[in-house]
């Protein structure tokens, strides 16, 4: 069963349950934790899916090689000439490039049943718990790595639609929350975006100089501006613009998922009151269970980024 909530109960959550979002997941040291990223992370024979391989890009900001996997569908060697639209889907806290292969096996045997075009799937390493966000001390440039290098190197090396119209993005859990905060930032860039059970942090509300020690403000330092540019409701009001014109957002979350539920309904709320569309559902009875949740809707998945990157097609 699955529930969408109206507007007038997206409130109705205790003080305890703000607080527990806050909290979850979030390290008692970020950084000891980042340092322990393997960036590169050769897969074991047989690991893979099928149309998936193993790759790595050379990193200017992190100054080493950083590996993703990435999956082409059936058809791409033997059309050369055809180009694809992208899903960049990104992996949750203490992950790497070898993620979501539940989701690509959905998309894979969704195309070979012809219920979508064929799409290229990228999985890329975004460190443990870098919440896909540049640190103020220079120390793990996530956002660079995603925005800057990683999304060129994929145009350059693979036939892709290089524009917002071919490119989607995703995750879950700390993806989900990565993934919705540089669409929501770089709205220019993707035209399809789903947060699946992603946090949507008030980061402004948690800017305390005096906690230096304390998450966020151990990883965006005490600069308040910082705080500003990476605050997902502040960005809203931003690009409000942007985000109502060009980037369709889809957003899931189980209605056990206390530790995230919280803030996805604020996410809706906002974006309910600035007047953005985008389709919320909440499904009845599911915790923060990635792959129960993609194989329960597995044959409709993708319909989302798949309606995004048809509305767009030239």
């Amino acid at each position: 069963m699955r529930r969408l909530l109206s507007a007038s109960l997206l409130f109705a959550v205790s003080l305890s349950s703000l607080l527990a979002a806050v909290d979850h997941g979030v390290p008692k040291d970020i950084a000891a934790l980042n340092a322990k990223t393997v960036w590169v992370n050769p897969p074991k024979p047989g690991q893979l899916p099928t149309g998936v391989t193993h790759h790595t890009f050379p990193s200017k900001a992190f100054a080493r090689d950083v590996g993703y996997c990435i999956y082409l569908p059936p058809g791409y060697a033997s059309e050369p000439a055809r180009r694809y639209p992208v899903i960049y889907n990104l992996h949750g806290a203490g992950g790497n490039e070898l993620h979501s292969f539940t989701d690509v096996k959905a998309l894979h045997d969704g195309i070979v049943a012809g219920r979508w075009p064929a799409m290229i799937m990228v999985l890329p390493n975004g460190g443990k718990n870098t919440f896909y966000k540049n640190s103020a001390d220079g120390k793990y440039p996530a956002e660079t790595l995603i925005i800057r290098e990683l999304l060129p190197h994929i145009d350059a090396t693979y036939r892709t639609i290089a524009s917002r119209s071919g490119r989607a993005i995703e995750g879950f859990s700390m993806g989900g929350r990565g993934a919705t905060r540089l669409a929501i930032k770089y709205p220019e860039l993707f035209c399809s975006l789903h947060n699946q059970a992603g946090n949507v942090m008030h980061l402004l509300d948690l800017y305390d100089p005096a906690k230096p020690t304390s998450y966020p403000n151990d990883y965006l330092g005490s600069d308040r501006a910082n705080f500003v540019a990476n605050d997902v409701y502040a960005l809203i009001k931003q690009n409000a613009a942007a985000l109502k014109s060009g980037l369709r957002i889809a957003i899931t979350c189980g209605t056990l998922d206390d530790g995230h539920l919280p803030t996805v309904r604020d996410f809706h709320a906002a974006l309910l009151a600035t007047g953005v569309d985008h389709t919320y559902l909440e499904v009845e009875g599911l915790n923060h269970e990635h792959d129960k949740l993609v194989t329960m809707y597995r044959t409709t998945w993708f319909d989302y980024h798949a309606e995004s990157f048809r509305r767009l097609a030239k």
